[in-house]
């Protein structure tokens, strides 16, 4: 079979049309295109590392598209804010991106149907007008970020017909930071928006030109300098092209070619991280493989008596079907970075990483979750407790990717509790992340799983302190054999985040905390224990309901 070597622009929608870009370096970040190529100088530069917020822009999906769900979709739109300082500029085609001017492009003229003729309406959008009219502004500088999260809450809200509380803006703009304004004004602007006249996003257009682009089936990038074409037929005969340094592949078994003959690339999903190898490390990726347009790899569902994740699913729709299914996971669910983080960011990601401090392996592990590994044709599975092992070093053998996560239904019908402990509540790495998940039979513990990270080189289960409760009644005196076995377990070390000591100690009172959550009598209630749970807050049902993107 022939080689086809042509290659495409990337192509997106932006400001109103479809754009193309050409030459480019596959890890030039959205940010830097927007400031100095396209001129859009609202989305800012703050940290460059996705903590800050201040170039929070939006990304459209079209829903159903890429096994992306409709839920939450905005006029044929699934919109989610992201971090443009570590979005790669490839990874939007096909995709639509909006940043704060096109909030003042919505306001310049409306069509009054009364009077069947345009006329300017307002400067300002009312999101803006909102920040405005509650003195939510003093320096600025982080104030498009703020606007862009704001107005992603504005359009899904309006299109489901309700308003947010207090608490789900507070949510929404927990990867958004400000150094001089305050929280509450801005929290007041998020509420007065929805009182001032609506202004919604028209979003024909943008789905007429996503529409068109996703038409095309393969997508190839390489900057003039790069070359070397080859290809490989996949299993279905058609052609999948090969390029020096980005690669796009569709499907799985492209992914799964390419992987495999390419064993050394660089896998890249929402590069949450590893846009911080370039931003940062000023690391030069090499080849790279994109997994984010392979629409397999983001299903999230029920396959028989198992939840079934794929790899390429976002952290936010992973932990909500998690913690529709059990709603102890709700915590640790919002607390896990930012929902810009969440959006791009993905739980096969978190869990290849292999990082200690990585907050979803403890909750898998407790979970019993197994890991999908695939090689080319082969693929083979293994308990996520059993893939580490070392620091940063797996299982994982070379031309071998992360398919997908398996977590055994009847698993969460145990008693689960994840306990984050940072510095901060909110958007901060764990100190230390424990994943519990106990059964028992009448009073004694028929079975428990006790995960931590951030006490080790790697994520792992406390195989001697669970020892000490299996067989025994679920009490003080067991819970205190547990407690010292854990220091057998664990030999922590001290950091910028916490001491040893300080670790192992709340380590053992946090198995401590899990008897007096679970106990046979007199179990403390969630608002004794837990200052979450007395925060006005939003279920976990509810909160899936209200996540565009979250698969059930």
């Amino acid at each position: 079979m022939s080689i086809q070597s042509s290659t495409q622009p990337i192509r997106f929608f932006h400001r109103g049309k479809v754009v193309e870009v050409r030459g480019t370096h596959p890890t030039r970040s959205v940010l830097d295109w927007l400031r100095e190529d396209a001129r859009c100088t609202g989305t800012k530069e703050g940290c460059n590392e996705g903590d800050c917020g201040a170039c929070t822009v939006v990304i459209g999906e079209l829903a159903g598209a890429g096994n992306v769900s409709g839920e939450g979709a905005v006029g044929g739109l699934n919109l989610q804010t992201v971090n443009a300082c570590i979005q790669f500029l490839p990874t939007l085609h096909g995709k639509a991106l909006f940043t704060v001017e096109d909030l003042k492009s919505q306001c310049e003229m409306q069509r009054d149907p009364a009077q069947h003729e345009k006329h300017a309406v307002r400067q300002l959008h009312p999101v803006q007008q909102a920040m405005v009219d509650c003195h939510g502004s003093q320096c600025g500088f982080c104030t498009p970020g703020f606007v862009m999260s704001l107005w992603s809450t504005y359009e899904h809200h309006q299109a489901g017909g309700t308003q947010p509380t207090r608490q789900q803006l507070a949510d929404d703009l927990s990867g958004n930071l400000c150094r001089c304004t305050g929280y509450r004004p801005i929290l007041d602007a998020g509420q007065r928006m929805f009182d001032l006249p609506a202004v919604r996003l028209d979003t024909a257009p943008a789905v007429a030109a996503l529409t068109g682009l996703q038409r095309e089936t393969t997508f190839t990038y390489a900057a003039p300098w790069t070359g070397n074409l080859a290809g490989a037929a996949t299993a279905s005969g058609t052609t999948l092209p090969r390029i020096d340094r980005y690669h796009a592949p569709k499907t799985l078994d492209e992914l799964a070619t390419l992987r495999e003959q390419n064993p050394k690339a660089q896998l890249l999903a929402g590069s949450t991280d590893v846009g911080l190898w370039v931003n940062k490390q000023f690391r030069d990726l090499g080849d790279i493989i994109y997994v984010g347009d392979v629409g397999a790899m983001k299903v999230v569902e029920e396959r028989g008596d198992t939840l079934y994740i794929g790899a390429g699913a976002s952290l936010e729709s992973a932990y909500g079907a998690l913690a529709q299914r059990v709603p102890a996971l709700t915590d640790v669910w919002l607390r896990f970075a930012s929902p810009p983080i969440r959006h791009a960011g993905t739980m096969g990601g978190n869990v290849a990483n292999g990082s200690p401090i990585g907050d979803s392996p403890p909750v898998l592990m407790a979970l019993d979750a197994d890991i999908e590994l695939r090689r080319g044709e082969h693929v083979r599975w293994m308990p996520l407790s059993e893939f580490y092992i070392d620091y940063m070093k797996s299982h994982m053998q070379p031309g071998e990717f992360v398919q997908g996560l398996v977590v055994p239904l009847v698993a969460m019908r145990r008693q689960v509790r994840v306990y984050k402990i940072s510095k901060r509540f909110d958007c901060d790495i764990s100190a230390l992340c424990a994943g519990f998940a106990i059964e028992l039979d009448g009073d004694i513990v028929k079975e428990v799983r006790l995960a931590f990270g951030g006490m080790a080189a790697t994520v792992k289960r406390a195989a001697q302190a669970e020892a000490a409760l299996v067989g025994k009644p679920w009490s003080q005196v067991s819970v205190k054999a547990a407690k010292l076995a854990l220091a057998q377990d664990f030999k922590p070390l001290s950091d910028m985040r916490a001491s040893a000591a300080y670790r192992l100690q709340v380590a053992q009172n946090l198995i401590q905390r899990l008897w007096l959550e679970t106990r046979t009598q007199n179990a403390l209630p969630a608002e004794a224990t837990s200052v979450w749970s007395v925060m006005p807050h939003i279920t976990a049902v509810a909160a899936v309901t209200a996540v565009p993107g979250a698969v059930a």
